[in-house]
């Protein structure tokens, strides 16, 4: 097996047997990236002097003896809207092309101190807004499984190169699905972590309340061996983060019990979705687990909830976008006015300007209280409901994306229907609560299905335990070479 092929996990285990070095490792990724790019796009920087620089520090600890860290020479790909110091950071947005952070975010930092090698920074919809990975200003990533199809969104880049061999491991951002729906689009593990588990210092905020930075990999074991790096407590940077250490996860299921909630197995989720996910509830059931139905009554008015919630965060967000202090200006003559409508209409894609105008109407004084504070007083609501199903059962088991990955191009130009692609992961956001996405099967035209595990707040160690149990009794998951 080549180095490229393998997992976190063995390309560790390899590199402490002094099987294999990090890097050949690291020349193997960069020769697979180079070979695989043409068709999957999932690469807006390749780092490969920084890589190979990373690999010699790593190889240089192997010789001397020194006691590794745990993600040593494993290379982790990251989402273009996470900070890396003297490395462009664009959000694949004209808005921030040439912009090139002084500082690392915190999950970078962790990760360098971890002597990680890093391929690069990866693809995305532009400021994180989109399902698809469509919205970006430089190109859109392709699925390995089919590249005449999306990879999901907004972490498109991060899920294909994590499918395509082109990393290991990968960092995405989730703020309505981000993370989960390309994961299960492209058949990985993809973990949206608990609000606050992960430190969000250094990613650029879309809507800093539902945001969350989460691992993906190709196996469970990969993805907990991330989530273990990337965890924990900011105090310096973060005063939302928590004192979180996740460590391990079991071995069994027996005697946990599961909810199906009944809202999400309903109109517009299609057949192949809803059976592959009862399936593997079946199969959960068949380790020893008790599978049950719950109910969210809510979940039709989460979609509302997000995108106005969503919106008006992003409106005030992205208001630093101004066209002096840094990022693109169109450097035009004229008023301060005309500056600042001249530089965010040319520097922002279509997505972010929609979601900016609506975030701000929501926001305006007339329109606050019918929609921005409804939208708030039903996210306590869903929370509610939440806490309601969770005193019935130890985690909740519904799909992903109510469709598999369609093609590029299907849905760009219908904003609402693109929009109702997060029906199933926005609810998680909303209540900041942990979700991960698995794979468990594929449609009738070879495409990855994802099941999604949600579950309370800080009970990452109950999903890693089913996802891990589930990928166990199914022999390990497909992977898609391209």
């Amino acid at each position: 097996m080549k180095p490229y092929e393998m997992t976190a996990a063995a390309l560790a285990s390899a590199l402490r047997g002094k099987e294999l070095s990090a890097k050949e490792t690291a020349e193997s990724i960069l020769a697979h990236i180079e070979k695989t790019e043409p068709e999957v796009d999932a690469f807006l920087t390749v780092t490969a002097d920084e890589m190979l620089a990373q690999a010699e520090i790593v190889d240089s600890k192997i010789k001397n003896g020194e006691e590794l860290p745990p993600l040593a020479g494993i290379p982790v790909a990251v989402k273009d809207n996470l900070c890396t110091k003297n490395i462009k950071t664009t959000c694949a947005s004209r808005m921030l092309e040439n912009f090139v952070p002084p500082y690392d975010a915190t999950v970078v930092a962790k990760l360098k101190e971890q002597n990680v090698l890093f391929p690069g920074k990866v693809n995305m919809d532009e400021f994180a807004m989109g399902s698809s990975c469509e919205n970006s200003y430089f190109k859109p990533t392709k699925n390995p499984w089919d590249t005449s199809r999306v990879p999901g969104g907004s972490s498109g880049g991060s899920a294909a190169a994590v499918a395509a061999c082109e990393a290991p491991l990968s960092l995405g951002s989730d703020t309505g699905g981000s993370v989960r729906c390309p994961a299960a689009f492209c058949g990985i593990v993809g973990l949206k972590p608990t609000y606050g588990a992960v430190s969000r210092f250094g990613l650029v905020a879309f809507a800093s309340s539902l945001d969350q930075i989460g691992p993906m990999g190709r196996t469970v074991e990969d993805t907990a061996l991330l989530f273990r790096a990337i965890c924990g407590q900011d105090k310096m940077h973060d005063a939302t983060s928590k004192a979180y250490n996740f460590e391990k996860y079991a071995d069994s299921v027996k005697g946990k019990r599961f909810g199906l909630p009944k809202e999400y197995f309903g109109k517009g989720v299609s057949a192949e979705v809803k059976d592959a996910v009862y399936a593997a509830a079946k199969d959960l059931e068949a380790l020893g687990a008790e599978i049950i139905e719950v109910s969210l009554p809510s979940t039709d008015y989460a979609l509302a909830a997000y995108y106005i919630i969503s919106s008006a965060e992003a409106s005030s967000n992205l208001a630093r976008y101004d066209g002096v202090k840094y990022g693109f200006s169109t450097g035009r003559e004229g008023s301060l006015e005309e500056m600042y409508l001249a530089t965010r209409s040319e520097g922002f894609g279509k997505e972010v300007k929609r979601r900016i105008m609506l975030g701000t109407h929501v926001l305006s004084s007339g329109y606050y209280d019918a929609y921005y504070k409804r939208a708030k007083l039903l996210q306590k609501q869903i929370g509610k409901e939440f806490s309601s199903a969770f005193e019935q059962c130890d985690a909740l088991i519904a799909p992903v994306t109510p469709t598999t990955a369609y093609r590029l191009g299907e849905k760009i130009n219908d904003p609402l229907q693109m929009y109702a692609a997060d029906i199933c992961t926005v609810p998680v956001n909303i209540a900041g609560l942990p979700a991960m996405s698995v794979p468990c099967g594929f449609d009738s035209k070879g495409l990855p299905i994802g099941m999604q595990l949600i579950g309370p707040k800080f009970s990452e160690e109950t999903l890693f335990t089913a996802a891990a149990c589930y990928e166990k009794a199914k022999g390990g998951f497909a992977v898609k070479e391209v």
